[in-house]
């Protein structure tokens, strides 16, 4: 099971951190000032699942429900299930597509699902190897668009807090589908936005100004924290009186920045991988029983994640989205142990 935040990601982060360093405070102030220009631009959600709870016979559904076409953009993938799926979906004459990630270790971990896809006539594409295409979503028939922030990995499916989303609205997946034809045929072409989708490369300020749009409340859960602009987003929240909540799985590699952090006056609570593995990407402002804003992704807090990869989330003020990450948090911060 690979959980763990990737060497390379850290070593590209080493890479840039000179440059960074003399521009990341500038670039916080001035993303705050961006929010102030307008509201922070959303999508609608028809459907969300909170993991690992919800299990992922949704999409298993989704794909054997598809009529002409499956898109699939996957980091890791590893489940027989689902790629047999894809595989009689291909045998019975739709246009199956997999985009699997080279980077890293991906040419291994994605070895077998690759192999096996192939032989049943899906179409595979590896992404260029330089690049982590850290995405994680499926787009079934151009109409509905799934976006998680997990992996499909059968082995994680039981410990890990993830969440996925159904986005229906035509923009949105027409954005989505556009940006897969690049990347699937290698054009190297710009993302295409649409509403509240949140691509990376150059993710930093819509996460950002939705941290500074947060005017009582912020709930966060990530995988890492290694990005000195939301880190200082979060602290200048705490500082203007927002109550900012985040829950992590216990590392080493984070203390530092949780340290400070909380001398700013952030909260956090870290789990241990025993009790649930936080894999989750989200960000919740102001959320409450009538409204806020959340965002699910697939974006790590990390240079590598927000400057570099290719990732993909969605911006959303749908009730049931709110609820759902508004609970799950709550609830991991409070099994967590939570700093003094």
């Amino acid at each position: 099971m690979k959980h763990r935040s990737s060497n390379l990601e850290r070593v590209k982060g080493t890479l840039v951190a000179l440059v960074a360093s003399t521009v990341l405070a500038g670039s916080v102030f001035l993303a705050l000032d961006a929010s102030a220009s307008g509201p922070v631009p959303v999508s609608v959600v028809a459907k969300v699942w909170t993991e690992p709870s919800s299990g992922y016979g949704f999409l298993d559904g989704a794909i054997n429900q598809a009529r002409r076409t499956i898109y699939v953009s996957m980091y890791e993938l590893s489940d027989t299930t689902l790629e047999n799926d894809l595989i009689a979906k291909a045998r019975d004459g739709l246009i199956v597509r997999v985009l699997l990630n080279a980077a890293y270790y991906g040419r291994s971990d994605n070895a077998g699902a690759a192999s096996l896809l192939e032989a049943g006539g899906v179409h595979v594409a590896w992404t260029p190897s330089g690049t982590i295409f850290h995405a994680k979503y499926v787009v079934i028939d151009s109409r509905v668009a799934y976006v998680g922030t997990g992996n499909l990995v059968t082995g994680d499916y039981s410990s890990t807090r993830d969440f996925w989303v159904e986005d229906t609205r035509p923009l949105d997946v027409a954005a989505i589908s556009s940006t897969f034809d690049a990347d699937f045929s290698h054009h190297h072409a710009a993302p295409k936005s649409a509403g509240g989708l949140v691509w990376s490369p150059g993710s930093t300020s819509a996460l950002v100004n939705l941290i500074a749009s947060a005017k009582k409340t912020l709930l966060v859960e990530n995988e890492e924290m290694d990005n000195a602009t939301i880190e200082g987003a979060l602290m200048a929240a705490a500082k203007r009186g927002v109550v900012v909540k985040v829950v992590m799985t216990y590392s080493s590699e984070w203390t530092a920045a949780l340290t400070q952090m909380e001398g700013a006056g952030v909260r956090f609570s870290t789990l241990s991988e025993s009790q649930i593995y936080i894999h989750a990407k989200v960000i919740c402002a102001d959320c409450t029983a009538t409204g806020g804003t959340a965002f699910i992704g697939s974006e790590n807090f990390s240079v590598s994640s927000l400057v570099y990869n290719r990732e993909l989330g969605v911006l959303t003020r749908t009730p049931i989205a709110v609820r759902a990450l508004e609970s799950a948090v709550d609830a991991d911060y409070a099994l967590g142990a939570v700093a003094s």
